[in-house]
């Protein structure tokens, strides 16, 4: 991933935003960077952190499924280490919607 990139670099933002506890400005950070996407990489890794700040379980089920939707898009050697954390949070997504046997197709 390109860390000059406008969306990674607004991501560390929100992570480091999360990481001191200042959850909407974090929020807000994943926003700017799903907003700022020029490519299915960017919207991909934008997406991932996005679903991380829904207010609903079905709002985050429906992001971290946008995020792995646009990686299958990407055409690149970089999305290729996300896809562990993709399927993960689509694993656990299933799961707090209470259903253990699309979250077991994932969490496999």
């Amino acid at each position: 991933m390109d860390p000059e990139s406008a969306v990674v670099k607004l991501c560390v933002l929100g992570i480091e935003a999360e990481a001191a506890g200042r959850r909407d400005e974090a929020a807000a950070r994943f926003r700017e960077a799903w907003d700022a996407r020029s490519n299915d990489l960017e919207a991909c890794i934008a997406a991932h952190y996005v679903a991380r700040h829904q207010p609903s379980a079905d709002e985050t089920l429906r992001w971290n499924a946008v995020a792995l939707e646009l990686a299958t898009r990407c055409d690149h050697d970089a999305v290729r280490t996300f896809y562990p954390s993709l399927y993960l949070n689509l694993a656990h997504s299933h799961e707090m919607q209470g259903d253990p046997a699309s979250a077991a197709v994932f969490y496999r």
